[in-house]
C-alpha cells in the first residue's frame, strides 16, 4: 500500500509540474508532393502572405515557384513556374528573400556560397538580377540559409559538422558585407542537421535532421546570438514524416509549421497548425511577439487618446466662446455628416442644422448649439519589440451651452468616435466610443480662465487578424471617466492676444477580459489604465477686418509630459489558460502639439472654424483637423458644409441675386496621399 502511495504521489507531482508548463500541441493538416517537380527537395520558403511558395532541390537544381490561392493553406497549393539557377551553383541548398521580396538569396552546395539577385518586382524570382556573392567557405556543407528580420545576421547550418554558423552583416542584407562571427554546434541532439529556423523574434532556433527525425528547439537568452542557446527538448515528426525531414519554416505569425519530407516517394510538405505562437516544444511568451505586443500597446493607446479627443473640441468650444463672449448669437453648427455607419449617422442626426435650430426649439432661446467634426492621421514607428501603428481616428461633437454671464458658461457635449489601428502587417483594432462631458468657464476675472470639463466614455473595440496562417478575431467592451482642468490668462495689446495656459488630463479606463477564437487565440484580461497628462503652453490670436468680412487667426504651441503609470496587461492561451504572461506598458512620455487655425465670419452670419494640429512624440505623431461651420440663416443665402466616410469635406454656396440663383460647391480630400480637389459653379434663372 505504501509503496502504491508512494508511485501514486511521484505521478500526481510529475503532472502537478508538466500542468504547469505552457506546453505546446503540433497538430497534422495535411501535406503536398513537390515530387513531380523535384526529387531531392533541399529549400523551403514563402512570401510574407503565405500566396507563394518557393522549394529548392539539387535533382534539378531549380527554384521551384508555387502559387496558393490560400495563405500558408498547402492544399491550395499548385505549380506556377521552375527557375533554374544552376548556372551560379548545380547544388541548389536553400532560398531566401529580404523582408520586402526585393532581394533573393540562393544557397550553392557546390561552390559554398550566397548568391544575391535583386528583384524588380518583389518576390517575382523572373525579375531576378545578380548582384554579388559570398563565400561560406568556413561552412564545411551548407545546408540551409536563414536571416535575421533586419538581414543585419546570416546564418548557415553545416551539414557536415552539424553547427549553426552566424554571419555579421554591417548593412542590412548586403553580403559583400558579411563577416563570419561565431558556431554553434547541435551535434549532441542531431548528428545530420538538415533543417534551420527562428521565430520571428529570434529568441527560439528549430532544428531539424536525419537521425532522429525531430524538431529540436533551442532557446536564444539574447535574440539572434547563437552563442546564448541553450537546448529545451525536442519533437517526433517519424509519424508524419517517413523520413530524412531536409527543412523546416514557419508561417510569418508563427502560427503553423512546415516541415519538408525527402524521400524516394512522395517527397511532401508537411503542414502543421501550432496551438500557439511557434508551439512546436513549449508556447513561446507571446508579448514578446511584435505583432500581439503591438496589439496590447495599441489598446491602450486608444484609451489615452479618446479621452484627448473628446476633450479638445469642447476646449476649442470654450476659446471660441471666449473670443465672442460679447456676440447675442453663439450658435455654431451648420456642419453636416455624411457616415454609412449606422451609430455615427445616428448621432449626426441629434443635432439639425442651424436653420432648424434656429427655427424652432424646444430648449429656451439662451441655448447655444455647436458642433465640430474632426479628422486624425497617425502612425507610431516600428520597434525592436513591437510592430508599427497606423492611425485613423474621426469624429463628431454635438453639444449645446448656456451663458450666465459675459465670462461665465456651462454645457454638454456629446461625441461619438472611430479609431482604427491597423498593427503590424496583420492586425486591426476597430474601437467604436460615446462620451458624454460636462463643461464650464469659471472667470476670475475678464482676463483669468478656469475651464473645467468632466466626463465618461464607452468604448467597443473589434480585433481582427488576418493573414499569416491566422484568423483570430475577439471583441473588447471598455468604459472611461476622465477630467482636465485648464487655468489661462490673456494679455490683450490692441486687437492681439497671448494666452498662456497650464492644463492637467486624468483618466481611468476599464477593458474588460475577452477571448480570440482561432488558430493561437489568445485570452485578454481585465486590464486598468491609468492616465495622466501635464501640459503648458500658449496661444497667439489676432484680429483683421474686412469690408464684410473678419477673419480671427489663432496658433498655439504647447510642451506635454505624459506622466501615466505603467499599466499591467496579463495575456494567455485559448490552449493553456493557467499560464499567464504580463507585459507592464509604459505611457510615459513628452510630446509636442502644434496648432493653427482661424475663425472667418462674413457679416450676414455665416462662420466657419478650421484648427490644423501637430502632435509629435518620441517614436510617433498624428495630425488632425477640426472642422466647424455655422451661419444665421436668411431667405436668400443658404451655406452648407459636409464629412463623409473618404474624409472628403464638401462646400456648398447658394445665393440669390436678382432672380438668379447661384450655386457654388468644392469638395478636397483631406488625408488622400495625393491631392484631389474638385469644384463647380452653376448660375441659373427661372423665365
Amino acid at each position: 500500500m505504501k509503496k502504491f502511495l508512494k508511485i501514486f504521489y511521484i505521478v500526481f507531482f510529475t503532472l502537478a509540474l508538466l500542468s504547469s508548463k505552457a506546453s505546446a500541441v503540433p497538430t497534422f493538416v495535411d501535406s503536398f508532393s513537390v515530387h513531380s517537380q523535384e526529387t531531392r527537395p533541399n529549400g523551403l520558403t514563402f512570401n510574407n502572405d503565405g500566396t507563394k511558395m518557393f522549394v529548392t532541390g539539387h535533382k534539378t537544381d531549380d527554384i521551384e515557384v508555387y502559387t496558393l490561392t490560400t495563405g500558408f493553406d498547402i492544399s491550395t497549393a499548385s505549380h506556377e513556374e521552375s527557375f533554374p539557377v544552376d548556372s551560379e551553383d548545380d547544388g541548389a541548398r536553400d532560398v531566401k528573400f529580404n523582408s520586402d521580396g526585393t532581394k533573393m538569396f540562393y544557397l550553392g552546395g557546390t561552390n559554398d556560397k550566397v548568391y544575391e539577385y535583386k528583384l524588380t518586382t518583389a518576390f517575382d524570382v523572373s525579375s531576378r538580377s545578380y548582384v554579388d556573392d559570398f563565400s561560406v567557405s568556413p561552412v564545411g556543407f551548407p545546408e540551409e540559409l536563414e536571416f535575421s528580420p533586419d538581414g543585419t545576421k546570416m546564418f548557415v547550418l553545416d551539414n557536415t559538422g552539424d553547427d549553426v554558423n552566424e554571419f555579421k552583416l554591417t548593412t542590412g542584407f548586403d553580403i559583400s558585407t558579411a563577416s563570419y562571427v561565431q558556431t554553434f554546434s547541435v551535434s549532441s541532439q542531431e548528428g545530420t542537421a538538415t533543417g534551420l529556423a527562428f521565430t520571428y523574434d529570434g529568441t527560439k532556433m528549430f532544428v531539424t535532421g536525419w537521425s532522429n527525425d525531430t524538431v529540436i528547439e533551442y532557446k536564444l537568452g539574447t535574440a539572434f546570438d547563437i552563442s546564448t542557446a541553450t537546448f529545451i527538448d525536442t519533437y517526433a515528426i517519424a509519424d508524419a514524416v517517413t523520413n530524412h525531414p531536409s527543412a523546416i519554416t514557419f508561417s510569418s505569425d508563427g502560427s503553423k509549421m512546415f516541415i519538408m519530407g525527402r524521400d524516394e516517394s512522395p517527397n511532401e510538405i508537411y503542414e502543421y497548425t501550432l496551438s500557439c505562437y511557434y508551439g512546436v516544444v513549449n508556447c513561446s511568451d507571446p508579448t514578446t511577439l511584435k505583432e500581439v505586443l503591438g496589439s496590447i500597446e495599441s489598446q491602450t493607446a486608444t484609451a489615452k487618446r479618446i479621452v484627448q479627443h473628446v476633450t479638445t473640441p469642447v476646449l476649442n468650444r470654450m476659446d471660441w466662446l471666449r473670443r465672442h463672449r460679447k456676440e447675442d448669437s453663439l450658435t455654431n453648427q451648420n456642419i453636416k455628416f455624411n457616415f454609412s455607419n449606422e451609430m455615427l449617422a445616428s448621432l449626426s442626426k441629434v443635432m439639425p442644422v442651424a436653420a432648424k435650430v434656429n427655427k424652432a426649439s424646444n430648449l429656451s432661446d439662451k441655448w447655444s448649439f455647436w458642433s465640430e467634426g474632426s479628422i486624425s492621421v497617425g502612425r507610431v514607428g516600428d520597434t525592436e519589440s513591437s510592430s508599427s501603428k497606423d492611425i485613423n481616428s474621426n469624429g463628431i461633437t454635438v453639444g449645446i451651452d448656456k451663458k450666465i454671464n459675459e465670462n461665465k458658461l456651462y454645457g454638454y457635449a456629446l461625441r461619438f468616435g472611430k479609431d482604427d489601428v491597423d498593427v503590424g502587417k496583420f492586425t486591426s483594432l476597430d474601437t467604436s466610443s460615446y462620451s458624454l462631458s460636462a463643461y464650464g468657464t469659471f472667470p476670475h476675472d475678464d482676463t483669468k480662465f478656469v475651464e473645467g470639463i468632466l466626463g465618461i466614455s464607452a468604448l467597443k473595440t473589434d480585433h481582427i487578424t488576418q493573414g499569416g496562417g491566422t484568423n483570430r478575431t475577439g471583441e473588447r467592451n471598455g468604459r472611461q471617466v476622465f477630467g482636465s482642468i485648464n487655468y489661462l490668462t490673456t494679455f490683450n495689446k490692441d486687437k492681439f492676444n497671448i494666452t498662456p495656459n497650464a492644463r492637467l488630463d486624468l483618466g481611468y479606463t476599464e477593458l474588460s477580459e475577452y477571448s480570440e477564437t482561432g488558430t493561437s487565440a489568445l485570452i485578454y484580461d481585465k486590464q486598468k489604465i491609468e492616465t495622466g497628462m501635464i501640459s503648458a503652453g500658449f496661444t497667439l490670436t489676432d484680429i483683421i477686418e474686412f469690408n464684410t468680412i473678419t477673419i480671427k487667426p489663432s496658433g498655439g504651441l504647447e510642451l506635454g509630459l505624459d506622466f501615466s503609470p505603467s499599466s499591467a496587461a496579463t495575456v494567455s492561451y485559448v490552449s493553456d489558460p493557467n499560464t499567464n504572461y504580463t507585459s507592464f506598458i509604459g505611457q510615459d512620455s513628452k510630446n509636442i502639439r502644434a496648432n493653427l487655425g482661424f475663425d472667418l465670419i462674413v457679416e450676414n452670419g455665416f462662420s466657419l472654424i478650421a484648427i490644423y494640429e501637430r502632435n509629435q512624440s518620441d517614436n510617433s505623431h498624428s495630425n488632425t483637423l477640426y472642422l466647424g461651420a455655422g451661419y444665421i440663416p436668411s431667405e436668400d443665402i443658404e451655406y452648407a458644409m459636409s464629412l463623409d466616410d473618404d474624409d472628403k469635406v464638401f462646400f456648398n454656396y447658394k445665393r440669390n441675386i436678382n432672380g438668379f440663383d447661384i450655386t457654388f460647391g468644392s469638395n478636397y480630400s483631406l488625408m488622400s496621399e495625393i491631392s484631389e480637389y474638385a469644384a463647380n459653379l452653376e448660375i441659373s434663372k427661372r423665365f
